[in-house]
């Protein structure tokens, strides 16, 4: 017998989704804790104009379409589950970029063949061991003086209690259906200097995802009322936004988005 866990994620229905992938089927394209604001900072600050650079989890494309707005020399995307995604082919297609079908921990790139790797929304969803076994891969696919550029969900503060952040990841893992581990911020620094990188930036912006000036700012008027009349004409799929929007006002002050740009030592 087949697991509903186990069809593919078309298939799912809108009670057994994980989290972002029912946004994206409610019309979301924007799946990032700090919104655009935050990857555009971000982005900026890893220097992508004229880099070689390579995508961790592309997903929908949406990322990609603002790496290929700065003009890279070159782009890879690299995710198992995201390749036969037609926006995201489309966006590579018109930047003459690949994709790679292949795990983000093991991508089988070459080493030492990117300047810039970006990763946002993806770390988070990883638990301990594959949070650095993916950190490692981007280490080694980079050149020296090479950025690595994430955007994950962090909590805060660094002093966070233990017992409130096991609180905080249950209630998440309840409500977006994925073991999602969020770190602090102290942590995530920790989790890439670890893996050999030197801290660059770190930037925050408040995690609004579901809030209504974000989704509008994030989406424009008209896609934020075409995920409205989708989720109000959609009964399973607004019991599971309203459950997430919860999860997510009930832990405000303890949630923020994090923006890190790391480096390879060393320099060409």
């Amino acid at each position: 017998m087949t697991r509903k866990n186990d069809l593919p994620l078309a298939q799912r229905s809108d009670a057994d989704l994980p989290g972002h992938w029912l946004l994206a089927r409610l019309g979301k394209r924007v799946l990032r804790p700090g919104g655009l604001e935050l990857t555009t900072r971000l982005l900026g600050s890893a220097q992508i104009a004229d880099a070689d650079v390579v995508e961790l989890g592309p997903g929908l494309g949406r990322t990609a379409t603002d790496i290929a707005a700065q003009r890279p020399r070159s782009y890879v995307g690299v995710d198992a589950s995201s390749v036969a995604s037609a926006p995201l082919q489309k966006v590579v297609a018109a930047t003459g970029g690949r994709l790679v079908d292949a795990d983000a921990a093991d991508t089988g790139l070459e080493a030492g063949s990117a300047d810039v790797v970006v990763g946002e929304a993806m770390l988070t969803m990883q638990g301990e061991n594959a949070k650095k076994a993916i950190v490692d891969e981007a280490f080694r696919v980079l050149r020296p003086g090479g950025r690595y550029a994430i955007h994950e969900l962090g909590l805060m503060p660094d002093e966070l209690a233990e017992e409130v952040k096991d609180d905080i990841r249950r209630e998440m893992a309840r409500a977006i259906k994925v073991n999602a581990r969020p770190l602090t911020v102290k942590e995530w620094s920790e989790l890439l200097t670890g893996a050999g990188f030197e801290i660059k930036s770190v930037d925050l912006a408040p995690m609004a995802l579901l809030q209504p000036r974000r989704v509008i700012a994030d989406e424009g008027v008209f896609g934020a009322l075409r995920i409205v009349g989708n989720v109000l004409t959609h009964p399973a799929a607004r019991k599971r936004v309203l459950s997430m929007r919860g999860t997510f006002n009930r832990y405000r002050e303890q949630l923020t988005a994090v923006a890190i740009v790391a480096v390879v030592p060393g320099s060409d």
